[in-house]
């Protein structure tokens, strides 16, 4: 299994679902590479990561951050957050996979949708 974290947009949120199945094909995932997403996080990225307001497996456990090993619940109301933190790595690492996540969060902002996050 590749090391990568990988985002997807929900179309329609089931409130007391767990989220415990691996899909993200049914999400439409992209990937970000592991060794990436290690190195945003020992950086201020890391430390603003941990203020986001997110869910784990189901929407009835709120969480902040992103599940390293696990998956995510981000809903609408942390979009805008989560889009201008990546933004603002991504001003340093210029990277294609942060491109690609940036568009993926815009879409789901335009959409209105929860966005689904697996971990490594």
């Amino acid at each position: 299994m590749p090391y990568i974290h990988e985002f997807g947009i929900i179309a329609c949120i089931e409130k007391d679902k767990e989220y415990a199945a691996y899909e993200p094909e049914k999400y439409n995932c992209i990937g970000v590479d592991g060794d990436l997403f290690d190195e945003l996080l020992s950086k201020d990225f890391g430390k603003k990561i941990h203020h986001l307001e997110t869910f784990a497996h189901n929407t009835n456990r709120p969480f902040k951050s992103l599940a390293y090993w696990g998956i995510t619940l981000i809903p609408p109301s942390s979009h805008k957050q989560f889009l201008n933190m990546v933004c603002e790595a991504n001003v340093e690492y210029q990277s294609a996979e942060l491109e690609e996540l940036i568009k993926k969060i815009a879409e789901a902002i335009k959409q209105d949708k929860w966005m689904i996050h697996y971990g490594v």
